[in-house]
């Protein structure tokens, strides 16, 4: 029987680069053979916890050394990740934990006020990692793993066991549990790394992408430690302190999503000195032609844009220097993967199309996950003939670039057309006075919804209003795309990658 195990990811790269550095954080820096000793040290303490091979384990961690030493440590015991998004409610976590079927939950110090009223809730044991946290807290595992012999290795398991448990979330009700084997995640870190990407072992990786959420966690995280090189964490993003910390420490690898390239480019203005980027991959969310236009002027780079999904481990497409790249495309399918676009009408059966059709972007390959947790009704529908159906909309041209029109479930019916909010966003990212822009539709009498603008003001520019921007867009768009309303907002919401949160924006300008 075949054995595997995502933990053989950071098990490797201490074995071959044990002095390197692996990972930099505000507190300081581990090497490989330190990360993986310390891992295997947590390691023991579950066990003593009484997690056993295949218990979900809840983790409760920010970007700092201790999620990737708890993280791996979880996965020696061979146990299952569930990464906690930081910004829930305890009650929303208590419901994670409970659908999880969560044995423990893994904790840093600095958020209990998260973490354990949520693991009170669901009835779950705490312990803590991190700084020492107040007297009266939950036991620390640290002190568990003292107490016991190291573990000499990683508990291996079989490659379709689970990994890691990403929660969705949950546009239309409850968070869904995406289950990642252990295959699909060491292939997608590995094909992310070796094929899809020129990385380098000697690259220096900022991880400001949220490590709990999977584009963080797969091509930061994993990727970094599949090559041995090294990841630099940052805590919180602000394009100031990126630029700060990515000239400090040496950063030639980038990897995030549009807001902030855009967030890097604002704080970029002025600057002396930029840091040296030699791969910058951007997903999450479609990035602005105009954008990733300015961004490769301003630091000498290019923007290789990509394109997956949770459920695909995540990384299903990219811009690959072996196919070349595509501005305004998430380029070709990574090896082994196959994306193609089906007739999106059509529920029951996959109905592929020729190239340059519209449709619903479908994906197979190593890289699918094995379905939602105890939902049964939500994998059918998800995974329909063999293929995943992603609910994007898009088309595949004849060189097999592949281009993302919308989400289905974005697009605005205004009149009984079409309009896909993507295209009205890459007309309006070109105005000189707009530094960020989400369209979404929003209820009208006459014609069931209107097209609406939310902006987000370029500092320093000429002032406009509202009347001076639909007239402008009247000029670029056709006569049911341009937008009828505009408004003007000083930021807008954000998810913890810094995706736009269209379901707030429609929330605060519908109720």
């Amino acid at each position: 029987m075949s054995t595997l195990s995502l933990a053989a990811v950071l098990a490797e790269a201490a074995r071959r680069h044990p002095a390197k550095t692996a990972v930099v954080d505000a507190f300081g820096r581990e090497t490989y053979a330190d990360l993986w000793r310390q891992a295997l040290a947590y390691a023991a303490g579950l066990r003593e916890l009484g997690v056993q091979p295949g218990d979900a384990v809840a983790l409760v961690a920010p970007n700092v050394t201790d999620f990737p030493r708890a993280y791996y440590g979880i996965l020696a015991a061979g146990g299952v990740v569930v990464p906690v998004h930081l910004l829930l409610t305890p009650s929303e976590a208590a419901y994670v934990l409970r659908d999880s079927g969560a044995k423990l939950v893994v904790c840093h110090s600095g958020l209990l006020a998260l973490g354990a009223p949520a693991a009170a809730e669901a009835g779950v044991p705490v312990v803590s990692v991190g700084p020492r946290p107040d007297e009266g807290g939950p036991e620390r595992l640290e002190q568990v793993s003292a107490r016991v012999a190291a573990l000499r290795s990683y508990e291996s398991r079989r490659p379709d066991d689970p990994a890691v448990i990403f929660y969705t979330s949950g546009t239309t009700g409850k968070p869904k549990g995406a289950v990642l084997t252990h295959f699909n995640l060491v292939m997608n870190a590995t094909v992310n790394t070796f094929d899809a990407n020129d990385a380098k072992q000697s690259d220096v990786v900022l991880g400001c992408l949220p490590l709990f959420h999977t584009f963080g966690q797969t091509v930061g995280m994993n990727g970094a430690f599949r090559i041995g090189a090294t990841l630099v964490l940052l805590a919180r993003f602000t394009g100031e302190a990126a630029l700060d910390l990515m000239v400090r420490e040496k950063v030639d690898v980038f990897h995030g999503v549009p807001t902030m390239y855009i967030g890097l480019l604002e704080a970029a203005a002025g600057r002396a000195e930029l840091p040296q980027l030699r791969i910058c991959i951007s997903g999450g969310a479609s990035l602005p032609v105009a954008v990733l236009e300015r961004f490769n002027a301003a630091f000498g780079t290019t923007v290789y844009e990509g394109y997956g999904l949770s459920e695909t481990s995540p990384s299903a497409t990219t811009n690959q220097p072996h196919f070349g790249v595509r501005a305004g495309t998430v380029g070709h399918a990574l090896w082994g993967v196959e994306v193609e676009i089906a007739r999106a009408e059509l529920d029951e059966r996959i109905e592929l199309l020729g190239p340059g059709e519209l449709g619903e972007i479908v994906i197979r390959g190593h890289n699918v996950f094995a379905g939602y947790l105890g939902n049964p009704d939500a994998t059918e529908q998800a995974l329909v003939d063999g293929w995943f159906r992603t609910g994007d909309l898009g088309t595949k041209d004849a060189e097999g670039f592949v281009s993302i029109v919308d989400r289905k479930k974005d697009i605005v019916i205004r009149g009984g057309f079409n309009v896909y909010p993507r295209e009205v966003e890459e007309v309006l990212a070109r105005h000189p006075s707009i530094e960020l822009v989400s369209v979404i539709g929003v209820p009208d009498d006459v014609h069931g919804e209107e097209i609406c603008a939310v902006v987000v003001l370029r500092p320093g520019t000429d002032p406009v209003d509202e009347a001076a921007l639909i007239t402008w867009s009247r000029d670029q768009l056709g006569k049911h795309k341009y937008p009828r309303q505009v408004r003007f907002l000083p930021e807008l919401p954000m998810g913890p990658s810094h995706k736009i949160l269209k379901r707030e924006l429609r929330r605060m300008l519908t109720d």
